[in-house]
């Protein structure tokens, strides 16, 4: 088969599933502009299972808008750095069930059944060709280089959105907000003080920013963390010839067990909204205790290089800048790098969102719905939005709940509230139908007047033969 026979059969799957159709909602208006029923900030894999998911429920006054130029979306050919997804290949993501939009139909499409027999893992190239792919099939209505910078609520539930388009300032507008907007989407990426205060930006850099490794060749860098990010960046800056890279972890031995996998496989990603607070909370906190390792594959590529060094135990005590290098401090000793990579992970907090800034002080966040048992407490975890099972964002009192509603974060950020959803290619296939579902809900009783006016007021005759009339006159 080739891509154009797939093309085709996707456009009979959705044929036979009578997708597409009237729309439902009830227009709004504005004076400043049209109004969407839906804008998906995010147009990476989270956004566009979200446009396709609401399409098929017959809402299509919809845009997604991204930052990103076309084809660029999300992490895949920007900041990440592995070589391969982590994971397994035969979990199924945005394809909603529907087998033609399968990463693995895209696959056999190119290569056939053996060449799909001999994947390990998807390549992270072919995993944005493939979202590429998807996003062109169904058509799904993307605006690209568009940055939201304020959401504004205004009356009526309709939020005004700046966003920055070529350097100027435009608005849109629209009842629901999807925040799709990856794992950096809920807060920021997490640099510790000791190196953000002690160095110049020209020594350092997060794991999610473009680093310039060409001029490392012949350097020594320094890696912080014990993530697989850690590992893939020493990895890559190693066969971009940095001639040594030292991964610090504190841990005195590296994760070995991956909660992840026994989640795919108990029904605690689909399941997940159905816990209770506090079990929830225990899970999350579990998790965030455990960490990640790192792949296999992902250790062993970075081990083989006669640069690579890893040092357990071995958090950092002092960061400092000595004639143009950075001098780590360490129980095990002082060593001096000529750059740092810091794989240190996230914060998620509404409050480090500046497009959040008007509304973020109603924001209900965990420490307000949940005091936990000092055995399980977690700041980090406290500071994540305390979300519905649809993804909608609560409200820490009644004064909020108007400024609130119409907002859903599908991002990192939600992983607390409904597990792993947003933050995993394993959990969008549960996730996505979720989102969708409160989405419609919100529109369906939104507009809850008009519809019940327009059913009863509905005269459209169907039984028009006036045969059993005449019948029953004889």
């Amino acid at each position: 088969m080739s891509l154009e026979a797939l093309n085709e059969r996707v456009m009979n799957d959705l044929a036979y599933l009578s997708y597409g159709g009237a729309d439902w909602t009830c227009a709004k208006q504005h004076t400043e502009g049209h109004v969407y029923d839906v804008v998906i900030v995010g147009g990476g894999q989270s956004g566009l299972g979200a446009a396709f998911g609401l399409l098929r429920e017959r809402i299509s006054n919809i845009v997604v808008i991204d930052e990103n130029v076309a084809g660029f979306e999300g992490p895949w050919e920007t900041y990440a750095r592995m070589v391969t997804l982590r994971t397994p290949k035969h979990l199924t993501s945005i394809d909603l069930g529907i087998p033609s939009l399968t990463f693995r139909s895209w696959w056999e499409a190119q290569t056939g059944r053996e060449g799909w027999e001999e994947v390990d893992k998807i390549p992270r190239g072919d995993w944005m060709n493939y979202l590429r792919w998807y996003r062109e099939v169904l058509k799904l209505p993307v605006m690209n280089e568009a940055k939201l910078t304020l959401i504004e609520p205004m009356e009526h539930g309709i939020y005004r959105l700046q966003v920055n388009r070529a350097g100027t300032k435009d608005f849109l507008f629209a009842r629901k907000v999807v925040l799709a907007t990856g794992i950096q989407g809920g807060g920021e990426w997490h640099v510790p003080p000791m190196i953000a205060d002690n160095l110049k930006r020209e020594l350092y850099a997060h794991t999610s920013e473009t680093i310039d490794f060409e001029r490392l060749k012949g350097k020594k860098i320094a890696v912080l963390g014990g993530g697989a990010s850690a590992f893939d960046n020493a990895s890559y800056a190693l066969a971009a010839g940095v001639a040594e890279a030292r991964v610090f972890v504190r841990r005195e031995q590296l994760p070995r067990v991956n909660p992840i996998r026994q989640m795919e496989q108990s029904g605690m990603i689909e399941r997940f909204h159905a816990l209770s607070t506090s079990d929830k909370y225990a899970v999350i906190s579990h998790f965030f205790k455990f960490n990640q390792p790192p792949t296999n594959d992902t250790f062993n590529r970075a081990a083989v290089w006669p640069g690579f060094r890893l040092h357990l135990n071995s958090p950092w005590q002092q960061v400092e800048a000595q004639n143009d290098k950075a001098i780590v401090t360490t129980e095990q000793g002082t060593f001096s790098f000529d750059f740092l990579v810091i794989s240190t992970g996230l914060l998620s907090d509404p409050a480090l969102r500046p497009e959040l800034r008007l509304v973020e002080g109603y924001i209900a966040r965990w420490a307000d719905r949940y005091e936990a048992p000092v055995e399980h407490r977690n700041a980090l975890l406290d500071a994540h939005p305390y979300l519905t099972a649809g993804f909608a964002l609560t409200s820490r009192d009644e004064e909020g709940a108007s400024q609130l509603h119409g907002l859903f974060v599908f991002n990192y950020s939600a992983l607390a509230s409904c597990g792993l959803s947003a933050s995993a290619i394993s959990g969008t296939r549960s996730a996505i139908p979720k989102l969708v579902s409160a989405i419609a809900d919100q529109l369906f009783l939104d507009d809850r007047d008009m519809i019940l006016q327009r059913f009863f007021a509905y005269n459209e005759q169907e039984f028009t033969t006036t045969w059993a009339e005449n019948a029953a006159l004889k």
